[in-house]
């Protein structure tokens, strides 16, 4: 019975590597390299605020987290965001293609309004002035043109109703004319506010505002309670950007771009290159070293190593896993932890053919004994692995969070090739032939 279980886990692990290999062929997979492999873009933000106005350490830390998860919605892989000072927020994008969305969506204070225009409604892209936003404008002059006022008139000053605070949630539809649109939830709170300004406004315009500048101006046809739509003529970018900018929040202090950059790769091509040799000739060292010092044990240790960085290089591309060096380090170290745990086995497996059991009870013996370090070593990698990961992720330093996930990873996978890939090629292989190599110890390294 335990040959057939044998047999079957050695196809499961065939099929395992065979779908692993074709992700690694696979160019809807591509690897993802950190701004030190690829090079980027670098946007040095400032509080757009007077000297004088004191900035807490708190708002920029907030503002730092919502700029973090607005890069990472337009699919910035590894960005690090990071406060600098008391007023400034560094911001590095690798392989970013478009930079001018990426500086808008960052900078973008994105104060949505629910404004207040009565009988009048308001062509899209128009500037206006609400009881939030009565100081001037950029473009305020185009609302003193005849569009809300008679020539030569003041513009109005229109009421806001509710703010962003109240949306809960934000998302992209469309309808089925194609016509892309920004569905929203609203709290407890403003749906409240919603509800009686909607029942009371029968017919009349809700306009609705980003940042002063008109996104539409539907007419009130119907009470809404907790749930809405803003549409206008968008495409599925610009609605896709208004949600984010939405669902993520106003930004607590506007910020003006202080400096901009493209900057190159950290490591140039030769250098990648150079890495790549150095540890493709590591791996080879120590495949050669385990084919010498453990023989046929040795053998199928290598072959588990070799499965061990298939399966780990399709993880780091099926997930998206982004390359930096910190991250290059981590798969590294992981690579050792796996040739340390077959190092545990072959060891254990030694010992007790020394003390004179046969092979076949040797094998179930070495593997059941080495399990408890191998287990107990791990943890305490993956409990280091989830500090590490909790530092980089809440202090901005993307690199140990990189070099965290990547080993992370590693060890899982490590685990799975050392103990079950290796004990399933051992049984098979040497479990079969126990009785002749009881007389040929010689061939295990003993």
């Amino acid at each position: 019975m335990r040959r057939r279980s044998d047999f079957i886990w050695l196809l499961a692990i065939i099929a395992i590597v065979a779908v692993a290999v074709w992700v690694i062929m696979n160019p809807a997979f591509p690897i993802r390299l950190g701004l030190d492999l690829q090079g980027g873009l670098q946007v040095l933000l400032e509080a757009d605020v007077p000297e004088d106005q004191e900035v807490t350490p708190e708002a920029m830390d907030t503002a730092r987290q919502i700029v973090d998860r607005r890069v990472n919605a337009i699919g910035v892989t590894e960005p690090l965001v990071q406060v600098e000072g008391n007023r400034r927020i560094l911001v590095e994008l690798p392989g970013i293609e478009d930079s001018q969305e990426a500086i808008s969506l960052i900078q973008e204070t994105a104060l949505l309004e629910f404004v207040d225009t009565g009988d009048y409604t308001l062509p899209e892209g128009m500037c206006i002035r609400t009881s939030l936003n009565e100081g001037p404008s950029r473009c305020e002059t185009e609302a003193a043109d005849g569009q809300v006022a008679p020539s030569g008139e003041e513009p109005p000053t229109f009421t806001t109703i509710l703010t962003g605070a109240g949306l809960r949630e934000a998302g992209v539809g469309s309808d089925q004319l194609g016509q892309y649109f920004v569905d929203f939830t609203l709290t407890e709170e403003g749906g409240q506010i919603f509800e009686a300004h909607t029942r009371a406004n029968q017919g009349k315009h809700l306009t609705i505002v980003l940042d002063k500048q008109v996104v539409s101006s539907p007419t009130i046809n119907a009470v809404i309670e907790n749930q809405g739509t803003i549409t206008g003529n968008f495409t599925l970018e610009e609605a896709q950007q208004l949600a984010t900018q939405l669902r993520f929040g106003s930004l607590p202090v506007p910020l003006r771009i202080e400096s901009t950059r493209q900057i190159g790769a950290t490591l140039g091509e030769q250098s990648i290159d150079a890495s790549i040799r150095a540890g493709t000739i590591g791996v080879i060292i120590v495949l050669l070293f385990m084919l010498i010092y453990y023989r046929l044990p040795g053998l199928l240790a290598d072959i588990a190593l070799i499965t061990y960085v298939v399966l780990s290089l399709a993880v780091f591309k099926g997930v998206g896993v982004t390359l930096t060096l910190p991250a290059i380090t981590g798969f590294l170290l992981s690579t050792g932890m796996a040739v340390d745990a077959n190092v545990l086995v072959f060891e254990r497996i030694k010992e007790e053919v020394r003390k004179g059991a046969h092979l076949d009870d040797a094998l179930d013996t070495g593997f059941s004994r080495a399990w408890n370090s191998i287990r107990d070593s791990n943890i305490a990698t993956l409990v280091i692995c989830f500090i590490l990961w909790s530092f980089g992720r809440n202090f901005g330093a993307s690199a140990v969070e990189g070099f965290a996930v990547t080993l992370a990873i590693g060890v899982f996978i490590s685990m799975f090739t050392a103990v079950l890939v290796t004990r399933t090629l051992v049984r098979v292989f040497l479990g079969r032939s126990a009785n002749y190599l009881n007389s040929r110890k010689w061939l295990l390294g003993i």
